[in-house]
C-alpha cells in the first residue's frame, strides 16, 4: 500500500493532545500550530479518521514548495501526482488560502492552482474538452504562507466534530472534539464519578461516555475517502470491525449530567440514545446550585454561560458565585470550566490551580483547572 504525508488539523490550543492521540495509535508525528504531521496508508487514513476525538480533519500533503510567483504556483502544482489521486470524472473544488506571501490574492491563487490540475488531467486522461467532475469529492485545499505552498487533499468530509449523534441540538453546542479534548486535559479515569452540571444538550458527558467504553468517535458517519474508486471497500469494513471490536461495554461507569432546563436534558437524552449510550450516564433536571453528593475522588467538567452580551453578564458572575459555593467544599474532586470570562475565578472566589488558553471556535477562552485533593479510600 501507498504511504502518504498527512496531517490532523485541530483548533489552536489542542496541537499536543492530536499529537498524544496519535502516538497512541502508534504513529510518530511532529507537532506544529494548528496540525500534527504523521505518515500512513490508507488504512491508517480510515483508522484515524475512525479514532481521532480532538482532531478537526485528515488530510493527504499532496506536495510543499516555495512560490512567490503565479507560474511557479502553477507548474509546482502541475507537477504533483494527481494522476495517483483523482480519477477522470473527480469533483475537485479547489479552496484557497494565502499568509503574509507574494502571492497574496486568494481567489487567484484557486483558479491558478485549479487550472494547474486540470491541465495535469487533461494530459494524463487526453481530453481536450472539459473534465466532468460529476464523480466523487476530493476537496483540494492551497495553503500559502511566508511562501511556503501546501496543496491537500481533504480526507475527510464534515469535520470530524460532527459524529452524526447530535440528532437534536440545543442553542449553542459546544463541539464533539472541543468536548472530548476538555476530558482529555483532566485527571479523570473511568473508573471515577464524573460530572457535567450544566450538560446542555448532552455532548461532555456523551464524550466521556464513550471515551470510558472506548468507542471510535467516528463510529456512526462516514468520510469522504470511503467513496473514492481506489479504496477497496474491504480495507474500510476491515478497518471498522477492528474499531468496533475494541469497544469496552463491561466497565461499571458512574457518568452523571444535569441542567436546569428540563427540555435539554431530554433532547441530551436523544442524542445519547443515538450513540447507544443512554444507559451509562445518569441525566436529571436540576440546578447547579441544587447540586449535591456523597461521592468523592470526582470529576467535574463543565462549559457555564459565558455572558457575551453585557445585559448577561451580571447574571452569569451571579452564577459563578453560586458554582463556587457549591463546589469548593468538595475538595477531592477535580473542577474544571471553560469560559471566556478571564475573571471567573475572581468570583468562583479560588485561585485556579491551573487555566489553559483554548480556542472555542473563533472565541479565546480560558479552561480553569481548580485540581482536588484525593481522599485515600
Amino acid at each position: 500500500m501507498k504511504t502518504f504525508k498527512l496531517m490532523a488539523t485541530c483548533a489552536a490550543g489542542i496541537e499536543a493532545l492530536v499529537g498524544r492521540e496519535l502516538r497512541d495509535l502508534g504513529y510518530e508525528v511532529q507537532v506544529e500550530n494548528g496540525r500534527v504531521r504523521f505518515e500512513g496508508t490508507i488504512e491508517d487514513i480510515i483508522n484515524t479518521n475512525l479514532w481521532l476525538r480532538t482532531a478537526d480533519r485528515v488530510e493527504i500533503i499532496v506536495g510543499e514548495f516555495e512560490a512567490k510567483t503565479f507560474e511557479d504556483l502553477f507548474q509546482n502544482v502541475k507537477a504533483l501526482p494527481w494522476d495517483e489521486l483523482l480519477p477522470m470524472d473527480a469533483q475537485f473544488p479547489m479552496n484557497g488560502r494565502s499568509h503574509n506571501s507574494a502571492l497574496h490574492s486568494v481567489p487567484d491563487v484557486q483558479a491558478i492552482s485549479k487550472k494547474a490540475v486540470v491541465n495535469k488531467l487533461n494530459e494524463t486522461y487526453h481530453r481536450r474538452t472539459r473534465l466532468p467532475e460529476t464523480g466523487q469529492l476530493y476537496k483540494l485545499e492551497t495553503r500559502i504562507n511566508k511562501d511556503h505552498v501546501m496543496v491537500t487533499l481533504d480526507t475527510t468530509g464534515e469535520s470530524l466534530f460532527k459524529r452524526g449523534y447530535r440528532v437534536a441540538k440545543g442553542p449553542a453546542p459546544i463541539k464533539e472534539n472541543m468536548a472530548a479534548a476538555l476530558i482529555m486535559l483532566t485527571s479523570w479515569y473511568p473508573d471515577m464519578p464524573f460530572l457535567d452540571p450544566m450538560c446542555g444538550s448532552g455532548t461532555i458527558p456523551i464524550e466521556a461516555a464513550m471515551i470510558a467504553r472506548n468507542i471510535a468517535p467516528g463510529f456512526n458517519r462516514e468520510f469522504s475517502c470511503e467513496k473514492w474508486d481506489w479504496v477497496d471497500e474491504d480495507v474500510v469494513e476491515d478497518v471498522r470491525n477492528k474499531a468496533d471490536e475494541k469497544a469496552d461495554y463491561d466497565k461499571e461507569l458512574d457518568i452523571m449530567a444535569s441542567d436546569v432546563d428540563g427540555n435539554m436534558i431530554d433532547i441530551a437524552k436523544v442524542n445519547a440514545q443515538e450513540v447507544g449510550l443512554l444507559h451509562d450516564i445518569q441525566f436529571k433536571q436540576l440546578s447547579v446550585l441544587d447540586f449535591k453528593t456523597d461521592k468523592i475522588n470526582g470529576v467535574v467538567v463543565s462549559n457555564p454561560p459565558y455572558g457575551e452580551r453585557l445585559s448577561d453578564k451580571q447574571e452569569v458572575r451571579k452564577l459563578y458565585k453560586g458554582l463556587g459555593r457549591v463546589f469548593k467544599p468538595m475538595t477531592s474532586w477535580s473542577k474544571y470550566f471553560l469560559t471566556s470570562d478571564l475573571e471567573f475565578d475572581k468570583f468562583y472566589g479560588q485561585a485556579p490551580t491551573k487555566t489553559r488558553k483554548l480556542y472555542n471556535g473563533y472565541l479565546r477562552t480560558d479552561y480553569f483547572q481548580f485540581w482536588g485533593k484525593k481522599i485515600r479510600k
